[in-house]
């Protein structure tokens, strides 16, 4: 087994990182090994990653995602050190080339409301509603969505129990439409479970297994086209609404940053620019010096 599978196997079952993130790692450091080739990872030094950074970013790649893969590479290095004897990390006081600040997209209220209405009530309808209806209740990713289970919804207390980033769980409100369609598509669900009546999923597919990430960012595409959407939508662009509908009634960063699961503030702060540019069209529109003659 090579140095890679063995982090993977770290990541898995000593820091219970999910399949997701454990194969973006995967990717990052499978290109760090490509970029070093026929070098050894041992040998590697800064002057290394930083040609290696710049081959990234000539070839196209964002600050961003040169940020995260660094991030990787200096994580491996960390492993390698503590558990191979490596002797030093290479990618310690590296940056990434900055990236211009891109604010995340968010729909309006009536935006959000239009895509939600679903008044089809064919099986698959139905549960396309829950989930959009979910989504924008809760602010939930959408691998927390998918795994969600039945006995994580308690409907007395109008509340999920939902597992985030880091095998990390958190209570979020039910908000009432999300907890109506939600019930309403359960009982549509049971008579799905004929050939998997173990599954204990909320969201299944036709064939009564656990729905797909994938089956349900098409859905959502093919939803906001046909609810008349002039905007691709995504389920984190739900998640986005959800934080910055809810900071605008609320103004409590606090409160948006436990229910997003958010473990510094700092990344919830994002919203707070939304906002910002939410008052100044209200600005804009109501303040006698504001108006453009």
């Amino acid at each position: 087994m090579d140095y890679l599978d063995q982090y993977l196997d770290f990541l898995h079952f000593e820091r219970g990182l999910s399949d997701n993130t454990r194969n973006n790692y995967a990717r990052d450091i499978a290109q760090l090994m490509q970029l070093s080739q026929p070098a050894s990872l041992a040998s590697l030094q800064i002057t290394h990653i930083r040609k290696y950074v710049a081959m990234l970013h000539g070839k196209g790649l964002g600050g961003k995602t040169i940020a995260r893969m660094l991030s990787s590479w200096r994580g491996f290095y960390d492993y390698l050190i503590q558990r191979h004897q490596f002797k030093q990390n290479p990618v310690i006081g590296m940056r990434a080339p900055k990236s211009p600040k891109t604010l995340p997209q968010a729909l309006s209220i009536e935006q959000a409301s239009k895509l939600v209405e679903i008044v089809e009530d064919d099986v698959l309808s139905q549960r396309d509603h829950a989930i959009l209806e979910l989504f924008y209740s809760s602010g939930l990713r959408l691998s927390e969505l998918v795994g969600l289970n039945i006995d994580h919804i308690d409907f007395a207390e109008g509340t999920v129990i939902v597992t985030g980033k880091g095998n990390k769980t958190r209570i979020v409100p039910l908000g009432a439409q999300a907890a109506k369609a939600i019930q309403t598509w359960l009982q549509v669900r049971a008579h799905m479970l004929i050939r998997n009546p173990s599954e204990q999923a909320v969201f299944i597919s036709k064939q009564g297994r656990r729905i797909s990430g994938r089956n349900i960012e098409y859905r959502m595409k093919a939803w906001s086209i046909k609810q008349g959407l002039h905007t691709s939508v995504h389920p984190h662009m739900l998640r986005h609404s959800f934080a910055t509908h809810v900071l605008q009634s609320s103004g409590d960063l606090r409160a948006v940053q436990e229910m997003l699961g958010h473990a510094n503030i700092s990344t919830t702060q994002v919203y707070t620019h939304l906002d910002y540019q939410h008052l100044t069209k209200v600005y804009d529109l109501a303040h006698p010096r504001a108006k453009k003659k």
